[in-house]
């Protein structure tokens, strides 16, 4: 397998396997649908950690196999490609990327599909297509300009350059910098916190946001109105607004 979900804490890790890089060829992109499907499935699945291992993350497509590709058949594969990491994106629960070594490509794109990212302080990230005559094509262009502004965006993409760690964290690329060998344990006690929340209202605070971004205001506040107001009818709002009478903020357990 070139890639694998292991559950533990309510916690999904999505851990990628194909040494020495970690290359996102067809294969792994097909195996990354399949397993964010199963993670959004799983009801023992609550919060997700998408890792690469102890030295890198992913380091891009598999240019050799992208090399004998024409025109035609990329426009067959191209949404197939898309397809993979928005089924990422579109996880309706808590996602973080921890990210070490190289996130490169494909690899970037697939840590700019996660909620939040935690990297190594040897990490380096970046979009290097441009210098081999393409421009990213599973979400790049999209979905880094929106998470750090356009302007650094067309930095990175039209240089191709790579970024450390401490520069990714200035620009909004990653939202924590830690030591190598602590990034997937802080990754998952990130996740495993929250999958001790309402699942039910996370799903609905992702939605809300993601949504939102994608529309004008006024669209964005009827999505969050309707999620809010749904929220009264389920369990975990009764338990949570009851504790908190009771017993004060924070102290709710949810189911």
């Amino acid at each position: 397998m070139t890639a694998t979900l292991e559950v533990a804490e309510g916690v999904g890790t999505i851990r990628l396997d194909r040494p020495p890089m970690n290359a996102l060829d067809i294969a792994t992109q097909d195996r990354l649908k399949e397993l964010a499907e199963e993670a959004t499935r799983r009801d023992d699945v609550r919060a997700v950690v998408i890792y690469g291992g102890e030295k890198v993350f992913a380091a891009g497509a598999d240019i050799k196999e992208m090399q004998d590709m024409d025109h035609a058949a990329m426009v067959v594969r191209s949404g197939a490609l898309q397809e993979s990491f928005t089924a990422v994106a579109r996880i309706p629960k808590p996602v973080v990327a921890a990210v070490t070594g190289y996130a490169l490509g494909g690899g970037c794109e697939l840590a700019l599909c996660a909620d939040f990212r935690i990297a190594a302080d040897n990490a380096k990230l970046g979009q290097p297509e441009i210098l081999l005559g393409v421009i990213p094509g599973a979400g790049g262009t999209q979905r880094l300009a929106r998470l750090v502004g356009p302007s650094k965006a067309k930095d990175l993409i039209f240089t191709g350059r790579h970024v450390k760690a401490d520069e990714a964290l200035t620009m909004g690329l990653v939202d924590r910098v830690v030591p190598a060998a602590e990034v997937y344990e802080q990754a998952h006690a990130w996740a495993a916190r929250l999958a001790r929340g309402p699942a039910i209202a996370l799903r609905a605070a992702k939605e809300s946001i993601d949504a939102g971004l994608e529309t004008d205001i006024d669209t964005g506040l009827a999505i969050e109105r309707t999620w809010f107001a749904g929220l009264f009818a389920t369990e975990d709002r009764e338990r949570g607004m009851r504790s908190f009478v009771e017993e004060g903020p924070g102290k709710a357990k949810f189911v």
